[in-house]
C-alpha cells in the first residue's frame, strides 16, 4: 500500500478538480477533497494502487451526492407550482416567438433545425431524409440557430 503522504500528493489535484466540477463552489470543491481523504485515511483494508484514483473520486461523488440529498427542502405542492407554471407560460411565449421568426431562416436550414428539435432525429437521420453529408446537416442547423439568435440580438418582434 502506498503512504498517505504519497497517495495524498498524488490526486489531490485531481479530486479537488473533480469536487469543483461538481459543486461549482471553491469552498465547497475544498471541504470535499478533504472529506474525501479523511474517508480514505479511514478505510478497512487495502486499497489498490491501480483503483485508487476511481475509488477518490466514487468517494467524493458519493460526499457530493449526500450533500445535495440533505440540502433538498420540500416545498409545499402550491409554493411550487406557481414558479413553474410562470416559467412556462414564458416559455410559450419564446416558442411563439421562435416559431415566427422561423420565417426569416432559410428554408434548407430551417427544414434541419425542424427535423432536429421538433421531431427529435439525429444528424444521420436527417442527412438520410434530405440526401446530405452528415456535416451539412450540422452547419444547416447551426446557421438556423445563429439567425434566430440574431434576430432576437435585433429584438425584432414580428
Amino acid at each position: 500500500m502506498v503512504g498517505f503522504h504519497e497517495l495524498y500528493e498524488r490526486h489531490w489535484r485531481d479530486v479537488y478538480r473533480f469536487a469543483l466540477f461538481l459543486s461549482g463552489d471553491p469552498a465547497h470543491a475544498d471541504d470535499l477533497t478533504s472529506e474525501t481523504f479523511v474517508r480514505a485515511w479511514n478505510a478497512r483494508g487495502a486499497i489498490r494502487d491501480a483503483t485508487l484514483r476511481a475509488y477518490l473520486l466514487t468517494i467524493t461523488r458519493n460526499l457530493w451526492r449526500d450533500a445535495q440529498r440533505s440540502s433538498r427542502r420540500f416545498v409545499p405542492l402550491e409554493e411550487a407550482a406557481e414558479p413553474a407554471t410562470a416559467a412556462r407560460g414564458d416559455h410559450l411565449a419564446d416558442l411563439g416567438w421562435t416559431e415566427r421568426q422561423l420565417a426569416f431562416v432559410a428554408a434548407g436550414d430551417r427544414e434541419a433545425l425542424l427535423l432536429h428539435a421538433r421531431d427529435g432525429l439525429s444528424y444521420e437521420e436527417i442527412a438520410g431524409r434530405l440526401g446530405i453529408g452528415v456535416g451539412a446537416v450540422k452547419s444547416r442547423i447551426f446557421r438556423a440557430r445563429q439567425a434566430l439568435a440574431g434576430l432576437r440580438r435585433e429584438g425584432r418582434s414580428t
